[in-house]
């Protein structure tokens, strides 16, 4: 094996900047997609019929189809469309339009929004009604009953499987690469290229996932213990208590 090359700057830049983007497309692909996702989650539930079935139209396109073909048809299908729009290349938006960066977030907000947006609908509904007429015999709102009862509780439900969605979102990152975004495996491709290794970069950056992959799950577990209403339990790597006796 040799890493030799990891003492070069120019290599060193380029997992920089592909870590970055990285971390921050997650970030920004995380939030964005679970703001869209409540949205979707009232729509199905509350919102009026067409609504309602506008956005199971959506969650069944975005969960029908494959993450690359989506992500290919925003940028090279929308953004080509884009590009003919009178005026957009003269516009202040053309910096951002023109990004990768911008056409993966929006891609990866869809989705996110969709496949999370079942999941939290499926946890409103798993909420006893008997906790919602609580809340309206308190004299809370409609507004109040979402907000501080419905939709924490639900949350709290479904909390277990968002932490898994966002591990399945970081691992979804390195399809960025396809639209030439500078990501961690664009980079390794490039340090391939230029150094004829093949293993040494990609246990590279597999090494790196594997690591950010952790640090997240630890920091989701970290919330999912302290996120009101939830308790951690003792013994919870093993699925049996020890009693000491015997049957």
């Amino acid at each position: 094996m040799d890493f030799s090359w990891l003492s070069d700057p120019f290599y060193q830049d380029y997992l920089w900047e592909g870590f970055i983007n990285t971390l921050w497309l997650l970030l920004v692909s995380a939030v964005g997609g679970l703001l869209l996702a409540v949205g979707v989650a009232l729509a199905r539930i509350r919102g009026p019929r067409p609504l309602a079935w506008l956005t199971w139209a959506f969650t069944t396109v975005m969960r029908g189809t494959p993450l690359l073909v989506q992500l290919f048809f925003f940028y090279y299908g929308v953004g080509r469309l884009l590009e003919g729009v009178p005026g957009i290349r003269e516009s202040v938006f053309w910096p951002l339009l023109r990004d990768p960066f911008f056409f993966a977030a929006v891609t990866f907000i869809l989705s996110v929004g969709a496949y999370s947006g079942e999941v939290i609908r499926g946890a409103m509904l798993s909420v006893p009604q008997g906790e919602l007429e609580a809340g309206r015999a308190f004299g809370l709102s409609g507004f109040q009953i979402l907000t501080r009862l419905w939709l924490p509780r639900a949350i709290q439900l479904c909390l277990p499987t968002l932490t898994g969605e966002m591990i399945l979102l970081l691992k979804s990152v390195p399809l960025v690469s396809t639209i030439a975004l500078m990501d961690l495996l664009q980079a390794a491709n490039i340090i391939r290229d230029e150094t004829f290794l093949v293993y040494e970069p990609l246990l590279l950056i597999a090494g790196i996932y594997l690591a950010t992959t952790v640090v997240l799950t630890l920091a989701l577990r970290l919330v999912e213990i302290n996120f009101p209403g939830m308790r951690p339990t003792r013994h919870r790597w093993l699925p049996i208590r020890w009693t000491g006796k015997t049957p």
